[in-house]
């Protein structure tokens, strides 16, 4: 894979000096990013493009970075939020609270030709700028769906919200319920439910998580992180219970803005 992308890029001639920027995780079939990327950098006459690496294991990340000097850049998605981060040489100290990576951005040494890596998050920022307005007094408290990186970062948001936040897992920590601890009180006291998981995404899109939805009534807001398919089956059986819904595009658009000022600030 990681062969074919240097061929390109050797292939581009002229455009050889080309900015690289792109995005890590697997499976990359759902991703919008590579299009929101480069229709930005054609309409504003930036000379960049943005790949897709797709990788099954993470290690290959260091191989990616050393044998692409034109890369500055990658934006990092499922399954490698967590696991990205002991490569990284530095992380920014958000990303270093919230434990999980999204953004990286790749320096090269012009004389001895190596490369470092420093750890961002986007995801929590974004996420933040997108609930706020939403928020209400009875919105004080969330379920939060999953307890990976995307958990994570959207957990760190709502803290600094002041929102008080209960994780959901399939399996029982001392920091999580379990699905079926789920009560109709524990839902009647948290109005909030953001899916955090992959569940639902595309081409799983009959996936959920096994949320009790009979428990939603129309004071709840249900957040999907899942920008596709727009309408997820977490987000259709919350609206079928009269919950007010919102997916994961605007997020999405906010976290990549956001990347880029990380990868050129």
């Amino acid at each position: 894979m990681i062969g074919n992308i240097k061929s390109t890029i050797r292939n581009m001639g002229s455009e050889q000096s080309k900015t690289i920027y792109g995005l890590i995780g697997y499976p990359l079939t759902h991703s919008f990013s590579r299009d929101f990327f480069n229709k930005k950098f054609a309409a504003e006459g930036i000379n960049a493009e943005y790949l897709n690496f797709e990788i099954d294991d993470v290690e290959r990340l260091c191989d990616l970075v050393g044998e692409l000097p034109e890369l500055r850049g990658l934006n990092v998605t499922a399954p490698y939020k967590e696991a990205v981060l002991p490569l990284l040489n530095a992380l920014d100290d958000d990303a270093r609270t919230i434990g999980a990576v999204n953004v990286i951005k790749v320096f090269h040494d012009k004389h001895s030709g190596k490369a470092a890596m420093k750890g961002y998050n986007s995801d929590s920022p974004a996420f933040s700028r997108t609930i706020e307005p939403l928020l209400t007094p009875r919105l004080d408290r969330a379920l939060v769906l999953g307890t990976g990186g995307a958990a994570k970062a959207v957990s760190h948001a709502l803290q600094g919200l002041g929102v008080t936040v209960q994780l959901v897992s399939r399996r029982k920590s001392a920091a999580t319920v379990t699905y079926e601890e789920i009560t109709r009180s524990l839902v009647a006291r948290h109005k909030l439910v953001i899916n955090a998981t992959p569940l639902g995404k595309w081409p799983d899109v009959d996936q959920c998580p096994d949320f009790p939805f009979r428990f939603l009534t129309s004071e709840h807001l249900c957040y999907d992180l899942i920008y596709n398919p727009d309408e997820t089956c977490f987000l259709r059986r919350s609206l079928e219970m009269g919950a007010q819904v919102k997916n994961g595009l605007e997020m999405l658009l906010l976290q990549a803005f956001i990347s880029y000022q990380m990868w050129t600030e």
